[in-house]
């Protein structure tokens, strides 16, 4: 991608659109179907060099969840918004994209974190994210009522923290023994995202939204202010007049950032996903998303530690690793497919594609959740055969996203969505098309401009940054 504003003489032949946005992942597709359903707007331009959803928006783990920390409400509110879109458009097609609300599971065995878990379920229902109840195994306590079937309605909301073993192990009875605190963040699940996606461009197409798949070269800035777009499409490149140009360029944020003369506060991290058949059961098939919150020292047999300790890039492999493996089932309750993730090993990488994988990422995982679900240790002698993707997580210091205006008139920004931006998308994509009309913004859209990094009170906050509710 070419850095730097370009500026064209006037074109031959030109095509016109109200609105270009490069990026056809799910936050290009919300912020077209926005612009276009919500908004009337006709003439939008989608632009990707690819398939829409093909580079990183259908290697998620599909999941959602209104359970954040601050500082501030912003990251619950923003949540809360998407999640209340993505149940009007399952309503609104007879779930088409199979939204489901089974909760997250967070659990720990160190008795040094429940009152950190305390105050994080604490805060995060503060925050909005609904009310917190508590089981410590005391008559007279709220009752818990477990996550059923596939479905979205009728299912809890809020957070329940559980603090009595024999519960946990009640309705649990898979995982760990040696867990001591379990946070069941209700207003959580997933879906399809491929499904989501195509749905959305279906009814933006209806609306008048074009497609084309090119790839973006440059952007004619004018007077401060977006004049055209240049398309390079089978060979031939195509200046498109347009007074607004989106950026939801993912991994390539940066890249097209430069195309209008703006640097983005932003770097992307590879983050794997595996997926293998639990053909043994281990995971019941009604299981919540289960996410591990303590370091973990992986079960290696004694040839393999003097195997790792001859080498110091596998040294490591020996200490304490991380936490948040994590997995859920995938598919209906007939499948045996679990999903499982790991970002045990990561750190800022120049985005490229295709990318390499780690050769022992599908091993290291299943290993860590042996931890959680001591179960799984019956996969560790023969190892099941794995099928591994992923992508890339674009994000900024914080782990907040960009969305809003640039300095230049007509430049907007959707982006810096990290590892939430299939949870984010639908009210990432609203939002930013309330920028682009001029509507009514809601309270949380100041914590996402890219102008926050100029004031000084943010900066100082930076400073003393805690959790970004990463897993």
């Amino acid at each position: 991608m070419k850095q730097g504003r370009k500026v064209w003489t006037e074109p031959s032949q030109q095509n016109t659109a109200d609105v270009v946005i490069c990026g056809a992942g799910i936050a290009g597709i919300s912020a077209a179907y926005h612009l276009s359903v919500k908004y009337g707007i006709e003439k939008v331009l989608l632009v990707d060099e690819g398939a829409p959803l093909s580079l990183t928006s259908d290697k998620s783990t599909e999941c959602y969840r209104n359970f954040w920390p601050g500082p501030g409400d912003a990251m619950v509110g923003l949540m809360n918004r998407s999640i209340d879109i993505l149940e009007h458009l399952a309503h609104e097609s007879n779930n088409y994209f199979h939204l489901s609300r089974r909760g997250y599971v967070y659990a720990t065995a160190d008795p040094n974190r429940v009152s950190l878990f305390k105050r994080a379920a604490e805060e995060s229902a503060r925050l909005g994210a609904g009310p917190l109840r508590y089981h410590d195994g005391q008559p007279g306590g709220p009752a818990y009522i477990p996550s059923h079937g596939s479905a979205f309605e009728d299912q809890p909301d809020g957070i329940d923290l559980i603090l009595d073993q024999r519960m946990i192990q009640h309705y649990f009875p898979y995982l760990s023994k040696k867990i001591v605190a379990v946070i069941h963040a209700r207003r959580c699940g997933w879906f399809s995202v491929q499904q989501l996606g195509m749905y959305l461009l279906e009814r933006a197409k209806e609306r008048g939204v074009r497609f084309s798949q090119g790839r973006v070269e440059g952007v004619e800035v004018v007077g401060n202010k977006v004049r055209a777009v240049s398309i390079r499409s089978n060979d031939s490149e195509n200046n498109i007049s347009t007074p607004n140009f989106i950026n939801a360029a993912g991994p390539f944020l940066k890249e097209v950032g430069h195309m209008v003369g703006v640097e983005l506060p932003v770097f992307s991290e590879l983050h794997l996903k595996m997926s293998f058949n639990d053909r043994l059961g281990i995971v019941p098939r009604h299981a919540p998303m289960l996410i591990w919150t303590d370091t973990i020292c992986l079960p290696w047999s004694e040839e393999e530690r003097k195997m790792f300790a001859e080498s110091d890039e596998t040294k490591r492999l020996l200490e304490g690793l991380p936490s948040g493996v994590h997995t859920r089932p995938e598919g209906g309750p007939q499948g045996e497919t679990l999903l499982g993730l790991w970002a045990y090993d990561v750190g800022p990488v120049q985005p490229v594609f295709p990318f390499s994988m780690d050769l022992r990422y599908s091993e290291m995982v299943l290993r860590g959740l042996t931890t959680m679900i001591p179960g799984m240790q019956a996969y560790l002698d023969r190892l099941p055969k794995p099928v591994v993707d992923g992508g890339y997580y674009t994000k900024t210091r914080e782990n907040r996203p960009l969305i809003g205006r640039l300095p230049i008139e007509g430049a907007y920004l959707i982006g810096a969505l990290s590892g939430f931006g299939v949870m984010a998308g639908c009210g990432a994509g609203e939002l930013l098309a309330d920028h682009i009309t001029g509507s009514t913004l809601p309270h949380y859209a100041p914590a996402f401009f890219l102008e926050r990094y100029e004031d000084v009170a943010y900066q100082k906050l930076l400073e003393t940054w805690g959790e970004s509710g990463q897993l």
